[in-house]
């Protein structure tokens, strides 16, 4: 099984780094000195990772092969893509794959259907789950415990107890706040 795990941002100097954009929480296992990596597009891979280092927050590696800086602007926006075992498991107890995620059912906690997972968004602040609802539209899902309540891979489900307003159509919202004003109008 193929995993993204870091998209190359721009050169940095002269000698052939370049800035990553980490897209796992094991940067340490998938992006440390000696990986291979394939690569999207396949034009510019595979690539062996020769060094890395954290400068200014920021991950920089420097690939076998890619000594300048020229070298180095050509992988911008390349996609680093790790095989891994598709039955390895992340090592936190609450910790998944984007992989084992994808596809899961999401659904209230009284059951109600709201879509099912079809990309993860990893963000600074946090994760996102986007869901393809039922009639085709999307909804984001902040991957956090107080509104994802439950994974159950063995189901294939997620279960959400979303805040007002997350997943509700903006349709029955307004239709809710005319009810209300009309009543409180007789």
């Amino acid at each position: 099984m193929q995993l993204v795990v870091a998209r190359i941002g721009r050169a940095h100097g002269i000698k052939g780094e370049v800035t990553v954009e980490v897209r796992t929480d094991e940067p340490e296992l998938r992006l440390g000195p000696g990986a291979v990596l394939t690569t999207d597009p396949a034009s510019a891979g595979p690539l062996t990772i020769e060094t890395g280092r954290v400068h200014s927050g920021r991950l920089l590696l420097r690939f076998e092969g890619v000594s300048d800086r020229t070298g180095a602007e050509a992988l911008r926006n390349t996609l680093l893509i790790a095989e891994i075992d598709p039955e390895e498991l992340p090592e936190g107890e609450d910790e998944y794959y984007d992989h084992q995620l994808i596809d899961l059912d999401v659904v209230t906690a009284d059951g109600t259907e709201v879509g099912r997972i079809t990309e993860i968004s990893h963000l600074p602040t946090q994760d996102l789950f986007i869901v393809e609802r039922p009639d085709g539209s999307e909804v984001m899902i902040p991957f956090v415990e107080e509104i994802v309540t439950e994974i159950d891979l063995e189901e294939q489900k997620a279960v959400i107890t979303p805040p007002p307003g997350l997943i509700d159509d903006r349709a029955e919202i307004a239709s809710s706040r005319d009810d209300a004003s009309g009543r409180e109008e007789s």
